[in-house]
């Protein structure tokens, strides 16, 4: 099993097969799709990589390469036209689990599930190219 785990981690267990769930793969670098306990809607699905870290600008791409892939699916087998692909990075950003995971969400027709909102302000031209330029001189 890969060393890049952590044995205090709930979702590095469920990845070495100490902890049971009904797993979707067991490729080494397939991400495992598995229910959510606490799920918000029925079929919250939740996706990890088998890579511990807390954050995923940490995890090398090609733990992260069939997740959204794998998200599509999953989102398609649940039968929703609306759902959400959430992934949270830090505790402010409301992460629980300090593992990346990344949730499907369905949204069904009784619109139980995951709420999300945020005030839109509208910025300036300007500002925007200036934020833009100052991201892709960095990619």
């Amino acid at each position: 099993m890969p060393s890049h785990l952590d044995d205090s981690c709930f979702f590095c267990k469920i990845t070495k097969g100490k902890q049971s769930v009904h797993r979707s793969c067991d490729v080494y670098l397939c991400p495992f799709a598995f229910l959510d306990i606490g799920p918000l809607a029925e079929g919250h699905t939740l996706i990890i990589p088998k890579y511990h870290s807390a954050r995923m600008d940490e995890v090398p791409d090609e733990y992260l390469a069939e997740i959204l892939p794998l998200a599509k699916k999953i989102a398609k087998a649940l039968g929703v036209v609306d759902y959400n692909i959430l992934q949270n990075n830090g505790k402010i950003a409301h992460q629980h689990v300090f593992h990346v995971h990344f949730h499907v969400i369905p949204k069904p027709n009784d619109k139980k599930g995951l709420i999300v909102g945020w005030p839109r302000v509208e910025q300036p031209k300007e500002v925007l190219e200036k934020k833009l330029a100052d991201i892709v001189s960095k990619l």
